[in-house]
């Protein structure tokens, strides 16, 4: 069954719905994929995202290979991904020769990267954020390479305006947020050195119902923990319309390769965004500090005239998280740390 507006489910009842739901592909992505020619490698695959965004990619054009490359320390990942015939290889990427004996495939996309625990090892964080992508650009000089990134890039803007432009000029807070331009840099030189086709996909805070800034605003609700504001406006993007948006990519890369924003079109205010899961939970959250003039917002323009509209919209992610949370569904115990100013992480 094809994903559409009208298809979507009230509520998502387990991890096996959510799943499915994740791998449901669109007509417009089937479409964009059917646009490109060749298999599909995704690298650093055992991520949050990676796992539902390979099953999302086989399910769309399941007659060509999609294969998954990890370290797969746990296995579990691996098995979940060959249930879905999606290939699984183990790599090390920060292995140089083992990134020049993957096979040569004509689409790539690079999750791989480091962000939870940044700051207890900055050199590795810089190696697996900058390093590793030089490394994948010289290695897949031919091939098309959607390469995530994320809006951290930019500098904090205005909560009143629009949010930043692919145009902005990175200059991001913490040694993290640094790194992740170093790995934009890394794709862009190798790029232009060896005409490579690519999109630098800037993720703000996808949202599944085991993670995410809803996840962790409905979770403090109702615990009635409190709420830290300062950081106090976000947008974000339903998990599976980032992965689709991420794929379709494939067949709007350009050369050099280039930057994309991905979010949701909404600035959202964190304020009410409690407020809502109180008025569901029939609690009052509790609110602490007040809201800067600044946050990390991005504008999405661009993938909104490449892409359209998300398919799932901000009242349904409320009502799905709302649900999940209120019945003690797994969570994955990993914060977005949405709240943090200083980028350390």
């Amino acid at each position: 069954m094809l994903l559409t507006r009208e298809n979507l489910p009230q509520t998502i009842a387990d991890i096996t719905a959510l799943d499915e739901l994740l791998c449901r592909p669109t007509q417009a992505l089937i479409d964009d994929l059917r646009k490109v020619d060749g298999d599909i490698m995704i690298l650093g695959v055992a991520g949050k995202m990676g796992p539902t965004l390979a099953g999302l990619a086989k399910a769309a054009v399941p007659e060509r290979r999609v294969i998954g490359v990890a370290r797969f320390s746990d296995p579990a990942v691996k098995y979940w991904l060959q249930a879905r015939g999606v290939e699984t290889i183990n790599c090390d990427l920060l292995d140089e020769s083992a990134i020049k004996s993957l096979p040569n495939i004509p689409n790539i996309v690079f999750m791989a990267g480091r962000k939870f625990g940044a700051e207890g090892d900055l050199s590795l964080t810089w190696a697996m954020n900058s390093h590793v992508p030089a490394l994948v650009a010289q290695a897949f000089a031919t091939s098309r390479i959607v390469a995530f990134s994320t809006g951290c890039v930019y500098p904090f803007v205005p909560v009143n305006g629009k949010g930043s432009t692919e145009d902005m000029a990175p200059d991001p807070p913490g040694e993290y947020a640094q790194s992740c331009v170093g790995r934009e840099r890394m794709f862009e030189y190798f790029s232009r050195k060896h005409g490579t086709p690519g999109r630098l996909f800037r993720l703000n805070y996808a949202i599944d119902m085991r993670y995410g800034v809803l996840h962790d605003i409905a979770s403090k609700v109702l615990q009635g923990q409190p709420i830290d504001v300062s950081l106090g406006h976000v947008n974000f993007i339903w998990q599976g319309d980032a992965s689709s948006q991420a794929l379709r990519c494939l067949a709007h890369c350009e050369t050099p390769t280039s930057p994309i924003n991905v979010s949701g079109h909404e600035i959202l205010a964190v304020r009410d965004l409690a407020a809502k899961f109180g008025q569901r939970f029939g609690r009052a959250p509790v609110i602490v500090g007040k809201e800067e003039p600044t946050a990390w917002l991005t504008d999405t323009s661009q993938a909104m005239k490449l892409f359209g509209l998300p398919i799932v919209d901000t009242e349904q992610l409320i009502s799905w998280t709302a649900d999940w949370v209120s019945r003690s569904m797994p969570s994955l115990g990993k914060p977005t740390k949405y709240e943090v100013r200083d980028g350390r992480y």
